[in-house]
C-alpha cells in the first residue's frame, strides 16, 4: 500500500481515539525506565508517539512514507516538541547507526512481507535488556483489507506463532494477549477485528 496517498487525511477522530488506547497499553506494558530512548517503527503521522512523548527522553520515529513524515514534521514543529525526531527510511534496506531501549510498532508489522527479517532487525537495533512492543491485528480472514487492492501483507498474526518466531531470533520473556476489539465498516458491513499486544526482551 502507498501510504503517501493517505497521509493528509490520516488523523481521523476514530484513529486518534484508538491511538490513545494503544499508547496507554504500550506505556503499561513496557513501563520505560528513566531516560529511556525509543524508536517507533511505521510511525505514520505520530498518533501513537504523541501520546508517549513524556514516557521517553528521546523518540526516533521511522516511516517509509515521505508524506507521512512531512505531516509528522509539521506537527512536531507546530507543537514545539523537542524530544522527537523523524527519519524517512526503509530499515530493512538501510542500516541505522543507533540503538534503542524500546522499539514499538502499531499496525505496521502486518504490512511487512518478511516478518522474520524485520523482527531480526529490531533485535539488532535494541540495547541489551531492551524491549520490543508490537501491537497488531489478530489473525483474520482478510476482510480487514479486502478493499485495499494493492495490499500484499499478512491477514493479522497468530500470537503463538509470532511468539515462537521471536524466541527463535533470541528474544526472551515473550508475552502476548488480545486487549482491544472493534468494528470496521467496509461497504456498509461491520467487520469485527481485534488487536493484540506483544512484549519481548532482548
Amino acid at each position: 500500500m502507498n501510504f503517501d496517498d493517505f497521509a493528509n487525511n490520516w488523523d481521523t477522530e476514530r484513529r486518534t481515539k484508538r491511538a490513545k488506547i494503544i499508547a496507554d497499553e504500550i506505556a503499561v506494558t513496557v513501563n520505560a525506565k528513566e531516560n529511556s530512548s525509543a524508536m517507533e517503527f511505521g510511525s505514520g503521522t505520530g498518533l501513537i508517539s504523541f501520546n508517549l512523548k513524556d514516557n521517553f527522553s528521546h523518540i526516533t520515529l521511522i516511516d517509509i512514507s515521505k508524506f507521512m513524515i512531512d505531516n509528522l514534521d509539521f506537527k512536531i514543529e507546530n507543537n514545539k516538541i523537542n524530544n522527537m525526531v523523524t527519519r524517512q527510511i526503509d530499515i530493512i534496506e538501510n542500516d541505522i547507526d543507533e540503538k534503542f531501549d524500546v522499539i514499538y510498532s502499531s499496525m505496521a508489522l502486518h504490512h511487512i512481507k518478511d516478518t522474520n527479517e524485520i523482527l531480526g532487525k529490531f533485535y539488532k537495533l535494541l540495547n541489551s535488556e531492551g524491549y520490543l512492543c508490537i501491537v497488531d491485528l489478530d489473525e483474520e480472514d482478510g476482510s480487514f483489507h479486502k478493499n485495499d487492492e494493492d495490499f500484499d501483507g499478512h491477514n493479522g498474526f497468530n500470537q503463538e506463532e509470532l511468539k515462537q518466531m521471536l524466541i527463535n531470533i533470541g528474544f526472551r520473556d515473550v508475552e502476548a494477549h488480545t486487549f482491544f476489539k472493534d468494528k470496521k465498516i467496509i461497504d456498509g458491513e461491520e467487520i469485527e477485528y481485534s488487536l493484540f499486544i506483544l512484549k519481548a526482551e532482548k
